[in-house]
């Protein structure tokens, strides 16, 4: 199967690139894990006029109503740029159970989603098992089995990334209940999304370590001209090539409910994790220790990886579902 943006899908990210390339997103990132919202919430602003929170909120609620592929188009962006905040649970898991419940209540957050208003926090063990930036969220939700609550907040939590601010929940009011197949599809799509923001990383650290190769010297050479560091360059291109079409089939598998899509969302975040790890690895090899100090940017992005990586999902849960869907069934020959 051959994938390919459309000629509209190419125009929103041209569109998310130049917008998120004028804006300091770094210098974003290190405010926002100071405790410093408000250059985060500037471009969470900018990028709601453009559309990002409304992708995958429905036209009647006041959203865009578009698919789980102009999603990832977007979430590639926020990881490729390091955006703070929790944009896979606003822009993507708290759509999907909001309109599940379809209450009157829950169509109005939905329409405050759109407009940029409201961030939304979800929780959701063991998926996603503390929620994130619950302190700037307008609501904190947790989903427990098909119950969706309002979370009530407890101890704050250190991530391994400063910008991660967690924090452990439990279950308050609760709001309604979604269907099993609803609750599966937020999931997935939380960890689908996860497995784009790692991708952009991945292609970030790419980048910077290419551009810092051709820029440092070393006995009289730039040193990528070395042919060794070539390689590791050349590895990194082909498993972030790997993990793209599988990030990209899975959105069309969920997004059609397919009985496969939770093993397609798996093998993405599977393939999406390892390539972002081995970007992250790779880049930081090139740097040598100046890659570890906080006032390179590329520590932005090995530090998100590392708690991405992680997160929506263990490597060994996804590895463990593929595996299952692959495995003969019980009495099978």
């Amino acid at each position: 199967m051959r994938f390919g943006r459309t000629t509209e899908q190419e125009s929103f990210a041209a569109a998310l690139s130049d917008l998120l390339s004028s804006a300091d997103v770094p210098e974003s990132a290190r405010a926002w894990a100071d405790g410093d919202h408000d250059l985060g919430l500037v471009l969470w602003g900018r990028l709601a006029e453009l559309g990002v929170p409304a992708l995958l909120v429905p036209e009647e609620a006041g959203g865009l109503g578009a698919e789980l592929s102009d999603a990832i188009i977007a979430l590639e962006a926020l990881g490729y740029h390091g955006a703070p905040g929790p944009w896979i649970e606003t822009a993507v898991v708290a759509p999907l159970l909001l309109a599940g419940l379809g209450s009157e209540e829950a169509g109005d957050q939905l329409g405050r989603i759109a407009e940029g208003e409201d961030r939304v926090s979800i929780a959701s063990a063991p998926f996603s098992p503390r929620a994130l930036d619950a302190d700037i969220a307008a609501s904190t939700l947790l989903l427990e089995g098909t119950t969706v609550h309002l979370a009530v907040p407890g101890a704050a939590r250190r991530s391994v990334e400063p910008a991660r601010r967690l924090v452990d929940v439990s279950a308050g009011e609760a709001l309604g209940t979604v269907s099993p197949e609803v609750a599966a599809k937020a999931l997935d799509a939380g960890a689908l999304a996860c497995s784009a923001v790692l991708l952009g990383a991945g292609e970030r650290m790419l980048l910077e370590a290419v551009e810092y190769a051709k820029a440092r010297t070393q006995f009289g050479r730039h040193i990528g001209e070395f042919q060794a560091l070539k390689h590791l360059l050349a590895d990194v291109r082909v498993a972030l090539d790997f993990a793209r079409p599988l990030i990209e089939f899975a959105a069309l598998e969920l997004q059609a409910g397919t009985p496969t899509a939770s093993r397609d969302v798996s093998a993405a975040k599977v393939a999406a994790s390892d390539a972002a790890y081995l970007a992250g690895r790779t880049a930081l090899q090139v740097h040598a220790a100046i890659g570890y100090t906080m006032e390179c940017d590329l520590s932005l992005w090995l530090l998100k990886v590392r708690a991405l990586v992680t997160a929506w999902g263990t490597p060994a849960h996804h590895r463990a579902q593929v595996l299952a869907s692959l495995a003969p069934t019980a009495g099978g020959n």
